[in-house]
């Protein structure tokens, strides 16, 4: 599932216009993937951040699209996500080590479609479900918004992580 790197249309629903600007997003991470090494992809490129590489994004923010819509939300079970282990070490969901990129993008893409479906089937005034968890109790617009910001901030760490490993940027 290659998205469009394109902005959603000026005049639309309210959803179609949050879902185009989250999925331009993820067209973005998965273009900053297009061509890289394996080896480039686990290269950490910021001595401060050993886990800031391409592979270790783009497992955050497949944990990170399944924690926001899938547990939060939808109350499912957070049973394999890293970011809820406890013994986890911390930043445990950008791991990424031997796991290789088409794998990790396979997963992302499988994550967005399942986050897209739930947005889908759902009201933006809906409120998550899962009782355990005090930001479950915001809406599903408010998660949408967020993963617009989430998904964005780390598209542009994309950029400049892209940019140091070979040179490559532009926005889209």
């Amino acid at each position: 599932m290659t998205l469009p790197r394109e902005r959603p249309p000026f005049v639309a629903a309210e959803c179609t216009q949050l879902v185009g600007w989250l999925d331009m997003q993820r067209a973005i991470v998965q273009w900053k993937c297009e061509g890289l090494s394996e080896e480039d992809a686990h290269r950490p490129v910021l001595p401060t951040s050993p886990l800031m590489t391409v592979a270790g994004v783009l497992s955050h923010l497949r944990w990170t699209e399944h924690c926001w819509f899938e547990v939060l939300f939808m109350g499912r079970s957070a049973a394999g996500n890293p970011q809820f282990d406890e013994e986890a070490e911390e930043d445990a969901d950008m791991f990424a080590d031997g796991v290789p990129t088409g794998r990790l993008l396979d997963d992302y893409e499988r994550q967005c479609r399942a986050s897209n479906e739930i947005i889908a089937a759902h009201s933006l005034d809906d409120v998550g479900k899962h009782p355990d968890f005090r930001s479950a109790q915001a809406s599903l617009r408010w998660m949408v918004i967020h993963m617009v910001e989430e998904t964005a901030r780390h598209a542009g760490h994309l950029d400049t992580i892209r940019e140091l490993l070979d040179g490559e940027k532009g926005y889209f």
